[in-house]
Formats: C-alpha cells, sequence, structure tokens
C-alpha cells in the first residue's frame, strides 16, 4: 500500500468531529452587523468592550492577545478569575475612546452595537478605521434587533443561541483558532440541550407566567424588564414560561401598577456588581418588592417565588445558557402548584 493510501485509510477512521479544522485565509471578509469588515491577519492586540466578548477570548485561550477590557456587569466566570486578573480593566462602565485607543489595539471587540456603532457612546466603527483599527460586534446584539430605535434597541424577531454560537464561530476564525471555537461550541450545546431535557421533565402548571426585572434608575421610577423576544423570553420559551411583558423592545420600562395586574407568578430579579443605578443591588430589588404598597400584593412576592439570576446570563451571551441552567434549578425545587 502506497503511503497516499496508507494516509488515506488512517483518515477514514477519524471521527468527522475530531477532523482539525481548515486555517483561516487572510485577508479575512465577513458581514458583521450589517458591515462588511476585513481583517488582514490575526489580532495580537485586542480591547473588548462588553464582558461578553471578553469571555468568549477567555474561552477560546486568547487572553495573551487581550490588552484591555471594559463594560463589566457581574463578576469574571470562575474559570477565568486567575487569567482575568492579568489583564487591564480600563473601566468598569463605557471606556473613553482616548482611553480604547491608546491600549493600540488592532482589533476591538464590542458587546453592544451602542457602544461602536452608529452612534457609539464610545466611538463610531468609522472613528476606530480611520486610525486602521478593526471593529467586531457581537452578532447577538445586531441578529433579529433593531438597534435604531435607541435604548436597548427593539428585537424584530425572537433571540436564538445561534447568535451566540455565530459569534463564537466568526471570532474563532478571526484569530484562525477554529477548532477551539467549534469545542466550546459543542459544549454549550450540550449543556443547552440538557438543560431543555430537564426544563420538559419539570410538569409546570400551565400558564405560569414570569417577568425579569434587570434593575430600575430610583424607586419612584419604572423598572427596566425584559421584552419578549430578547434572551429571557428565550430562557422562558424553553421552559414553558409566559412573560408578562409584550413589548418587543429589548427592556422597556413598565410601570409596577401594570406588571402588578399581570400579577406574575415568578419574579426573576438580576445580580450584578454594577452600581449604575439605585436597583442594581439585589437587596435593594428584594427591599422594594416586599415593602412596595403595590409590589408586595404579587402573588410572586406572596408566595417567596422571586429567583435570583447572573445580569449577565439576561443579556444575550453565551451566559444566557447558564441562565437557563439557574430557572430550571430553581423550580425544580420551588413548589406551584396553585
Amino acid at each position: 500500500m502506497t503511503l497516499a493510501r496508507r494516509l488515506l485509510a488512517v483518515l477514514s477512521l477519524i471521527p468527522a468531529s475530531s477532523a482539525v479544522a481548515e486555517a483561516t485565509h487572510y485577508p479575512l471578509t465577513m458581514m458583521n452587523c450589517g458591515r462588511e469588515i476585513r481583517v488582514d491577519a490575526a489580532p495580537d492586540r485586542t480591547v473588548t468592550v462588553g464582558q461578553s466578548a471578553t469571555e468568549i477570548l477567555y474561552a477560546l485561550e486568547l487572553a495573551d492577545r487581550i490588552v484591555g477590557t471594559s463594560v463589566w456587569f457581574t463578576p469574571v466566570l470562575p474559570q477565568f478569575q486567575k487569567t482575568n486578573a492579568d489583564i487591564e480593566r480600563i473601566s468598569d462602565n463605557d471606556p473613553s475612546f482616548e482611553a480604547v485607543v491608546n491600549r493600540r489595539p488592532d482589533l476591538v471587540a464590542a458587546q453592544y452595537e451602542w457602544h461602536i456603532g452608529p452612534t457609539g457612546s464610545v466611538a463610531t466603527r468609522d472613528q476606530f478605521h480611520d486610525l486602521g483599527i478593526d471593529t467586531y460586534i457581537m452578532p447577538a446584539d445586531c441578529d433579529t434587533k433593531d438597534n435604531a430605535t435607541g435604548g436597548d434597541g427593539t428585537r424584530t424577531a425572537a433571540f436564538s443561541t445561534d447568535s451566540v454560537y455565530k459569534g463564537i464561530q466568526e471570532l474563532a476564525t478571526v484569530f484562525d483558532v477554529k477548532d477551539a471555537g467549534n469545542s466550546l461550541i459543542n459544549d454549550l450545546k450540550d449543556r443547552e440541550n440538557e438543560a431543555i431535557s430537564r426544563a420538559e421533565s419539570l410538569s409546570l402548571p400551565d400558564n405560569l407566567s414570569a417577568v425579569f426585572w434587570f434593575s430600575s434608575p430610583d424607586e419612584s421610577s419604572a423598572p427596566y424588564v425584559a421584552g419578549r423576544l430578547g434572551a429571557p423570553g428565550y430562557i422562558m420559551d424553553k421552559i414553558g414560561l409566559q412573560n408578562v411583558i409584550e413589548s418587543d423592545e429589548e427592556w422597556p420600562t413598565v410601570g409596577w401598577e401594570s406588571i402588578a395586574r399581570s400579577d406574575p407568578d415568578i419574579i426573576v430579579i438580576a445580580t450584578m456588581d454594577r452600581r449604575r443605578y439605585a436597583a442594581d443591588s439585589v437587596e435593594a430589588k428584594r427591599e422594594f418588592l416586599h415593602n412596595d404598597p403595590v409590589a408586595r400584593d404579587m402573588s410572586a412576592v406572596r408566595n417567596g417565588h422571586i429567583i435570583e439570576m447572573d445580569a449577565h446570563a439576561m443579556s444575550a451571551t453565551m451566559r444566557t445558557i447558564h441562565g437557563l441552567e439557574t430557572l430550571v434549578d430553581a423550580l425544580s425545587g420551588m413548589s406551584l402548584e396553585r
């Protein structure tokens, strides 16, 4: 048997899932959030604007390519604590354009379009492009979403974890680590499928309803709650819960009187380290729910059906799968009979 035939015979015994991915060919061009981008080589110096982009690059073992991070809601995932400690945090919230540029990045990877989109709070993509800096926005914030409506944007169709997997695959391609991308995606899909299977076995009562509360500017303001088509909507759909909020906005403000009339069976509250708004802390949320004359009469409050969830799991990120797991775990130990 010739050498070539022996090699073919060996390769035929390797499972397709174990095959080595093709290397990225540069220059690489792709559409990203409505804009064609071109990457001439795997980036050496990346600044991340958003926790999701940061943690994905950590998961792809690309921490050595990150020269600064920003926009953090919650602590880094436990498995990345040591890695994260060695990376400069430019800002907990929105960094300035100058602070990002001063790190001399060849790529800026952002979680939200409003940070580096057409009216970017940090800068526009053109501003970075004029300096020879490539930009990439996580597609979970652009696919099935219109960010031109202002605020946190409006979903034009339901969020799917496919957009998260798309972002992982594209970043893995940009950095020429496709095998690592495939491995991460397969792991997340396994967790997602397992959580959905567990959710289906819960046998929850029909028409069980919920509301996801992210935060509020102050006690007198309407809260930011999850619209029906974002990541929390995906979580509720997979578990079989009805969202009492019917808006297509990502995070609309809805008055407590309106929420109380819907009388949700479950209230999911965001936990975070950020302290931009009065109700960012979970303690402030719980105190309000138990003491406000309108909120305290809701069934979820009276029955103790208040569930805490990582704020970042409520966003369209790979942590959304963690949020699905969190809610399944909480519901499995909760008495919900009416």
